[in-house]
């Protein structure tokens, strides 16, 4: 059935690609990985120390060779190695000194693809609701956000626990698989970051320097006392200590709508996480090594190995930007973007903030993870036009969303259109041939039926390209897209 969404403006100039880049959990596992190597060359027992408090587990020294020269089948050393897709899950929680120290309000999935030498990060709202089976009777479920499943294992919030969540990995594992079922992606470790190992990292560096594009003012930033407190930065470059740096990480409630938004929220950490990386890569910060060993010791909990994260490190130490994919799970927003998520009530109540899939059963969510993020590279070079029109009079709006979630991929998108009604979904090949592996590509992904087009046959719509390729999105296409 068809809910009313409100009236899409047109797509910002910024893709979304660069608004939501590297979230705050992603930069701090970088930092991690970084200090694990550097901590090699530090007194075993410090190291082993460092292991031991963020992995549960002592090193292995034998272990760790045999694995790093032969490792074994199923582990991430052997998936990067023999060409398999490596997948981890980051998230950032708030810590002890939050009233909520589990909930993990930072979520990202992020898939390695060796055959093509390209990383997915993808950014999954801790607004968005599920429907969650951690229990053991398979008969309850629990309606709520994403961002508590990490906390089941650690509170009463619920009863009888499955005790697959159970010990000191029982959030991440409870959080992988609610992620994994809303994504179709299958984790193999995951890494959860408490917000004080961010500003203390920081601290341990000497600070970063952040520029603003506006002002900053935050009436309604949460304090270490269950309220709140204002926070005021300008617009300019500034350095910053820890405790800023997180404030301008974590503020959601600023007075500015560029900064107000999810994607400006995106964009300032990104801004973080790069001048982490530049600290962290520069001689001072290799010298800081165990200040970083001690920032981070008491405030990471992972089930990876070390054999992991060194592959992990090995594999990406020199990947350049170019072959990371950014996309994210968006609702509605100001500037008109949204892709595969809505904002109702869909299980929380009316009055409360909260997003839910399109399509009820994840199906097209799936979809989109299996098949729209990593598009073969050859179909990429082909850098076929492609413009997406909207014919289904049941969705207001199709062709912004289908356009927003394919943005990040690489295909040659222009701005979308709307078209007259057309209960089919159809392919229109202005090109002559010329693109066929898009062409099929597209076939495959959306449907519908190819049909060799000219500028007069058939009719364009108003503003429609009549040139490369156009995907006329029909009645049959939207009821997918809603899971009906």
């Amino acid at each position: 059935m068809f809910r009313p969404r409100p009236k899409r403006a047109r797509r910002s100039r910024y893709s979304v690609s660069y608004r939501l880049t590297r979230s705050f959990p992603a930069a701090v596992a970088a930092a991690l990985l970084l200090a694990v190597i550097v901590g090699a060359t530090l007194t075993y027992k410090r190291f082993d120390d460092f292991v031991t408090a963020t992995t549960g587990r002592h090193i292995n020294p034998i272990g760790e060779v045999v694995q790093a020269v032969e490792p074994s089948p199923g582990t991430i050393a052997y998936k990067l190695k023999h060409g398999q897709q490596v997948n981890i899950l980051l998230l950032g929680m708030g810590g002890y000194e939050n009233d909520a120290p589990y909930l993990t309000d930072s979520i990202m999935a992020v898939s390695i693809d060796p055959t093509s030498n390209r990383v997915m990060m993808a950014s999954i709202p801790r607004d968005l609701v599920v429907h969650m089976n951690l229990q053991s009777t398979t008969s309850r479920v629990w309606v709520n956000k994403i961002n508590a499943a990490y906390e089941v294992p650690y509170t009463n919030i619920i009863c009888c626990v499955d005790s697959k969540y159970s010990g000191p990995n029982g959030g991440g594992y409870a959080a992988e698989h609610e992620v994994s079922k809303v994504t179709g992606i299958t984790f193999d470790r995951y890494i959860a970051v408490d917000f004080v190992a961010f500003r203390d990292m920081v601290n341990a560096l000497g600070g970063v320097d952040i520029c603003l594009s506006t002002n900053l003012d935050d009436e309604s930033y949460p304090d270490y006392s269950n309220g709140y407190r204002p926070i005021h930065f300008k617009a300019g470059c500034q350095h910053l200590n820890g405790e800023q740096a997180l404030e301008i990480a974590r503020s959601r409630h600023a007075d500015q709508p560029q900064q107000a938004s999810d994607f400006g929220r995106a964009r300032r950490q990104q801004d973080i996480m790069e001048a982490i990386k530049k600290k962290t890569t520069t001689v001072n910060g290799f010298a800081k090594a165990p200040q970083l060993l001690n920032a981070l010791q008491k405030n990471i909990h992972t089930d990876m190995g070390i054999s992991d994260m060194k592959a992990i490190y090995d594999w990406g130490k020199n990947l350049p930007d170019s072959s990371i994919i950014r996309v994210a799970l968006t609702g509605p927003s100001p500037t008109g973007e949204g892709n595969l998520l809505d904002s109702f009530d869909c299980g929380m109540g009316p009055g409360v903030s909260q997003l839910c899939p399109d399509d009820p059963t994840y199906s097209m969510i799936h979809k989109f993870f299996a098949e729209g993020v990593f598009i073969d590279p050859k179909t990429l070079a082909e850098k076929a036009p492609v413009q997406f029109v909207n014919g289904a009079t049941n969705f207001p709006g199709l062709e912004s969303r289908v356009t927003t979630m394919l943005d990040p991929t690489g295909l040659q998108l222009t701005d979308p259109v709307r078209h007259r009604a057309s209960s089919q979904t159809l392919i229109l090949d202005y090109s002559g041939g010329k693109f066929p592996l898009t062409t099929s590509w597209l076939h495959e992904f959306v449907g519908g039926t190819v049909v060799s087009a000219t500028p007069t046959n058939p009719a364009p719509s108003p503003g429609q390209q009549t040139f490369g390729v156009v995907v006329v999105l029909g009645h049959d296409y939207a009821l997918r897209f809603l899971g009906e």
